[in-house]
């Protein structure tokens, strides 16, 4: 006869059950954030090598950047503006590096919080 199982099994198994849940949610969490962090970093990149603003994926990135940037790092309301020459693309790499930092930062604390 096979054995009946046991309340603590039955807890064990629930246990193992949420840590599972809880290591995949902390993974999805933190590929979400690297990859608002790369497509900050896409666009910033975008900028220093002087893409071609009429193309519909360089538009697109910048869009998707412009959306992500938390608005702290807006280029629009910059948190550092340059002055001299060259200004918006060292504008760009600035404010969109800061905020592409930031994504990683509070994404592996975020990951690290809700993983078991």
């Amino acid at each position: 006869m096979a054995d009946k199982p046991t309340r603590e099994d039955s807890s064990r198994s629930s246990a193992l059950t949420v840590a599972r849940v809880r290591g995949t949610v902390a993974r999805v969490v933190w590929v979400v954030c690297l990859t608002l962090a790369l497509i900050l970093a896409i666009a910033a990149f975008s900028f220093a090598l002087d893409a071609n603003e009429e193309n519909g994926l360089v538009q697109l990135v910048r869009d998707l950047a412009d959306a992500f940037d938390l608005r702290a790092f807006d280029l629009e309301k910059p948190v550092k503006e340059f002055d001299d020459p060259n200004s918006e693309v060292k504008t760009a790499l600035f404010n969109y590096g800061i905020a592409a930092v930031v994504y990683m930062i509070v994404g592996r604390f975020l990951e690290r919080l809700i993983r078991p």
